[in-house]
Formats: C-alpha cells, sequence, structure tokens
C-alpha cells in the first residue's frame, strides 16, 4: 500500500462484527433482517470497500482544495471532484443502506451500517456530511413527521435525491440552544406557518447535486415561553413542493472559510428576508427540541464514527509510510558509519506511536460496532431485552461522541508525527485528517456538553440505574477474562471500581448543591469512564483471541490474534494508567479554577 492511498481493515472489521459481535448469529430470526446472512453481510462491506477506496478517496484531496462556491441567487455549488462520488453512492443505494425497506433502502442493520460509515467517511468526511445529514433528516421524519411528508419526503432523500439538513444554530445561540429568536408565526392555513430570521454554522445547507434540500428548522412560535420549551420544528423544503414546486424564502447568504472539511457547505441561511419562508410544523408546538433530540442523538453517534475513522485511516496511512520510508540504522548499529539505514518502522518511539495508533482504532471500533448492534437490538431484539440496550445506547452516546473525536483527533496528530515533515505537507494526506477531524470534537454539541450530559443526565437516570448495569455486564465480562489474563482484569477492575467511585463523588457534590463543582469534573469523568471502557473491550477481544490460538489458528490469523493480546497488555500499561490519575484529581476537590480573582476584566 502507498502512504497517500486510503486503506481499509477489512480482518478486523470482520473479526468485530463477526467474531466478538457475533452480529450475523445475533440477528438471525429478525423479520427485519431475514433477507441477510454472513456471507451478503460480508459482501456488502467488501463492495463498500471498494467503492471507499476507488471512488470517495481518491475526491477527497481535490474536494479539499476546491471547496464550495455561492451564487448571486443562494445556490451553493460543491466540488466537482464529488461528481462522481455521489452518482456512486446513489446508484449502489449507500444513501440508504440502512434506511426501511418500504421508502427504497436496503434494510441493513446499524452494526453494518456503521462500519460502511467507517470506511466512507475515513475515505472522504467532507463529503459523507451530505448523505449523513440526509439520512439522519429523513429518519426524523419516519418517526415524527406527517403521512404527507413521509411520502413526499422519505424515498427521495433517502436515494439521495433530495438532501437534508438540521438547523439550530444562531448567533448568539449556538450551545444555549434555548436562546433561539427565529419566528414562526402562524397562517390561516393549518400547520403552516412563516419563518422569520437566520441560522448559522448549517451544514451542508445547499447542494447543487440535490433537486431539493429538506431543512429542519427550530423556531419560536408567538407567546412561547423562553427557553427550549418553546421551541418548535418545522419542515422548510428549499423548494416548495406543496406550492408546486416554486422557490421558497430560505437562501443561503454566507459560507463559512473553516480549518478543514471544505469539502462540506457550513452556510448561513436567511429565512424571510427575501420572500415569504413556509415551514411546515412537525409534531406539535413546543415539542421541537425532544423531536430534534432524535436526529441529534443519531448524529452524535456519527460523529464518534467519524473520529473513528480519521484514526483508522491516518493509523493505516501511517503505518505504510512507515514501512517504505528509510532513515537511519538501528539503534544497536548508530556507532557504525558504514551500517545501513532502515524503514523507520524499526526504529522504537515510531513503533510507540503506531501502536497507540492501532490500539485507539481498534478498541474504539469495538466499542463503537457495539453500541451500534444494541441500536438494533434496541429496537428489534426480544422485548425483554430491548429497555436494556436502549438504556445502554443512552449512556453511551455522549461518550461516542467525545471520545471518538477526541481519540480520533489525537490519532490524526499522532500519525502526522509519524510522518514527520513530510506530514505537514499537503502531498501527504495526514495534515488534511488533523484538519478535517478537529471539527468533531465542537459541533453536535461540544465534547464538553457532552460531558455535563452524561454526568448531569444520563448517571442520574433511574438513581443511576444505566451505570449499574454497565458495572453488572462488565464485572461478568471481565470474570470470563480472569483465567486468561488475571494481572490485566486485576488492572481493569479497579478501574471500574474508580467509575462507580468517581460517579458517586460527583453525585453527592451535586446533592449537596456544589453544581459548579460536580460539572468541572464532567470532563475528566468522561475520560476516565471511556478509557475504562476500551480497555474493557480490549480484554473481550483478547479473550476471544486466546481462545482461536488455543484451537490452532495459523498464518496470518495466528499473527493476528496475537496482536490482539499484545493490544491488550500495550492498552494496560499505556492508557489505563491515566484512569487513576484521574479518579485521583477528580477527587481531589480542587476547584481553583473556580475562584473568582481569576479571569476577571482588569
Amino acid at each position: 500500500m502507498s502512504a497517500t492511498a486510503f486503506n481499509v481493515n477489512m480482518q478486523d472489521i470482520h473479526f468485530v462484527l463477526f467474531e466478538q459481535l457475533k452480529a450475523h448469529e445475533r440477528l438471525q430470526g429478525i423479520e427485519a433482517f431475514a433477507e441477510f446472512d454472513l456471507d451478503l453481510y460480508k459482501s456488502m462491506l467488501d463492495e463498500a470497500a471498494r467503492v471507499a477506496k476507488e471512488i470517495l478517496a481518491p475526491a477527497n484531496a481535490a474536494g479539499d482544495q476546491m471547496g464550495c462556491k455561492l451564487d448571486d441567487e443562494g445556490n451553493v455549488t460543491i466540488p466537482e471532484a464529488y461528481a462522481e462520488s455521489w452518482k456512486a453512492m446513489r446508484e449502489g443505494g449507500w444513501f440508504g443502506a440502512a434506511a426501511p425497506q418500504e421508502y427504497g433502502g436496503i434494510g441493513l442493520p446499524a452494526a453494518i451500517n456503521i462500519a460502511i460509515g467507517e470506511m466512507f467517511s475515513g475515505a472522504n468526511a467532507a463529503f459523507m456530511m451530505y448523505p449523513g445529514l440526509t439520512i439522519g433528516a429523513a429518519n426524523l421524519l419516519a418517526v415524527y413527521g406527517a403521512d404527507w411528508m413521509k411520502e413526499a419526503c422519505l424515498e427521495k432523500m433517502y436515494s439521495g435525491e433530495w438532501t437534508g439538513t438540521m438547523c439550530l444554530t444562531e448567533a448568539g445561540a449556538g450551545s444555549a440552544v434555548g436562546d433561539s429568536r427565529t419566528k414562526a408565526t402562524p397562517t390561516d392555513e393549518a400547520g403552516v406557518y412563516l419563518l422569520e430570521g437566520e441560522k448559522i454554522f448549517i451544514s451542508c445547507g445547499d447542494c447543487n447535486y440535490a433537486d431539493n434540500v429538506i431543512h429542519l428548522v427550530l423556531a419560536r412560535t408567538p407567546d412561547a415561553p423562553k427557553g427550549t420549551a418553546g421551541l418548535s420544528i418545522f419542515l422548510v423544503p428549499k423548494f416548495d413542493f406543496r406550492k408546486g414546486n416554486e422557490r421558497n424564502g430560505i437562501y443561503v447568504v454566507g459560507l463559512e472559510h473553516k480549518m478543514g472539511i471544505h469539502g462540506s457547505a457550513t452556510t448561513t441561511l436567511a429565512l424571510g428576508a427575501q420572500q415569504e419562508c413556509r415551514g411546515y410544523l412537525i409534531g406539535s408546538e413546543g415539542e421541537g427540541m425532544r423531536i430534534m433530540f432524535h436526529m441529534m442523538n443519531e448524529a452524535r453517534l456519527e460523529v464518534g464514527i467519524q473520529g473513528q475513522s480519521a484514526a483508522a485511516a491516518s493509523y493505516l496511512n501511517a503505518l505504510a509510510f512507515a514501512q517504505e520510508r528509510v532513515q537511519g540504522p538501528k539503534l544497536e548499529e548508530m556507532a557504525n558509519p558504514d551500517a545501513a539505514s532502515v524503514p523507520i518502522v524499526n526504529h522504537p518511539d515510531v513503533r510507540r506511536m503506531l501502536m497507540r495508533l492501532r490500539v485507539i482504532t481498534e478498541t474504539m471500533r469495538s466499542f463503537l460496532y457495539g453500541v451500534g448492534l444494541r441500536l438494533t437490538l434496541a429496537e428489534h431484539g426480544p422485548e425483554e431485552e430491548r429497555d436494556r440496550h436502549m438504556g445502554n445506547v443512552e449512556l453511551m452516546t455522549p461518550i461516542c461522541k467525545a471520545l471518538g473525536s477526541d481519540l480520533g483527533f489525537e490519532a490524526t496528530v499522532t500519525a502526522l508525527q509519524v510522518f514527520g515533515g513530510y506530514g505537514y505537507c499537503a502531498e501527504y494526506p495526514a495534515e488534511q485528517y488533523v484538519r478535517d477531524c478537529k471539527i468533531a470534537s465542537i459541533y453536535e454539541g461540544t465534547n464538553g456538553i457532552q460531558a455535563m450530559d452524561l454526568v448531569g443526565r444520563k448517571l442520574r437516570k433511574g438513581s443511576g440505574m444505566l451505570l449499574m448495569q454497565w458495572m453488572q455486564e462488565t464485572g461478568a465480562l471481565l470474570a470470563a477474562a480472569r483465567e486468561q489474563f488475571p494481572e490485566e482484569v486485576e488492572a481493569l477492575q479497579k478501574a471500574v471500581q474508580a467509575v462507580g467511585a468517581c460517579a458517586m463523588h460527583i453525585g453527592s457534590m451535586g446533592g449537596s448543591g456544589k453544581l459548579n463543582e460536580a460539572m468541572l469534573e464532567a470532563t475528566p469523568f468522561l475520560e476516565l469512564f471511556g478509557t475504562t471502557i476500551l480497555g474493557v473491550n480490549a480484554a473481550e477481544q483478547a479473550t476471544i483471541a486466546k481462545k482461536a490460538l488455543e484451537a490452532g489458528a495459523e498464518g496470518r490469523q495466528k499473527s493476528f490474534y496475537e496482536g490482539k493480546i499484545l493490544n491488550l497488555k500495550f492498552f494496560v500499561s499505556q492508557f489505563l494508567p491515566k484512569v487513576q490519575a484521574l479518579e485521583r484529581s477528580i477527587r481531589s476537590g480542587d476547584a481553583s479554577c473556580l475562584d473568582p480573582v481569576l479571569f476577571a476584566e482588569e
């Protein structure tokens, strides 16, 4: 493999899906997936890898260089380099890979679709935002939209004929969504409102490859209460298909010039400024934020995948570069002026960086795919297990988003370091991965907000029920691994205890009225919790690998399984100590940064 070419680790993808999660077995007997079997899942993954490597990835750098353009009539042209990618996504049915078959989708389960999403996003993150937001908007309409909305929009959105957006942010109302000022005035026509206002930072706000754009817009009706309780949600089409496809009064009036994801049009939208802007109420007035969370939570999982996919792509690029880049002799021959230079993969510090990349990539893949499987089982699995699976998804969603994006960015930076000076230059893909990945920790709710959601909402749900369920399941998993890896499991069990102890400590602070002090520890707690989760995934994978080796695995498979055991050992020695350090920090009681003498205006 060339260090500039995108690649996929299909062996590990298969291992996670079909050996660790046994997704094909657990989905057998579920009517929604009756048409699928192991061979079909694998053939779809292979075809997705081909599309990612041969079509999406070659357009990545070109799209980054071309960027997006806005004309005088409020229309956006996205990179010409994306034309073949758009065609391939539409003709292959990839827009609606996980969409219900009744609306023209393929109906794949979430875990398989997440694997496809990893490959596609790793190949071209900016491009994949268009189908990602479109499917999220369509999925919201499939649950909450009126029948006429579903009939008019879903097949067109799931096919990629139309695109979709999520419109929350306004100037002065970013993370504080409840400060939104966009107005929605009812008309004499039931369910139809006239919208006035401006939305900013709207990803994929327009696209010349789509015949229409379906905007989902949060706005405030007359006399609505302040805050998020006063927000309603509206379907606002670019071309109003209920009015003969006439141009609706929602226009792009600006494009952001960003650090990365240049091929994704980040727009400012003006509603009702140039002409009447019609919006159609989804659900009832005041339900906007509750309904929008359906799309927001889905988007947060996708952002976690975006981070992991950047890590996976960066790792494979860095590995290929380290194997081909010749620089300096082996350490033991440094004093010999005649010693031959060797590929840098032989140098210890490079191997350390590559191992960090490998472990981040593979444990994150295990974690995210597992959440995807639970999402499917929460909807389609045995009735008696659905609440447990859904509870786990709710608990893990902020961790998926924040951990995936933070570790994904760390991985892209580490990969660039492996490339050295070449990584800082555009001839290699490393620097674009760094730029494209950084946004993931910021949009769809900053990672600080994810941590506050975890601590302030998810840990408190059912008096800690979700956390207790996780600890019970984790305890059983580690018990099964103890015989094979006693030292590593003991360290992981201490980490699990640290999660519980810190959760109680933070809860105690909140319960005693020290809300600022409690939320001060939200981000460290999410990192502590997430690190522990990845370690548990490493232990589960190593246990499966050990059994495979004992059963006589040979050749390439033998090396693969031995690598999983080395992953666990590296994780416990190099990543897990952070848990104990974070526990001491969280429970230290230090709140010095809250002292009012700091950061005051002069």
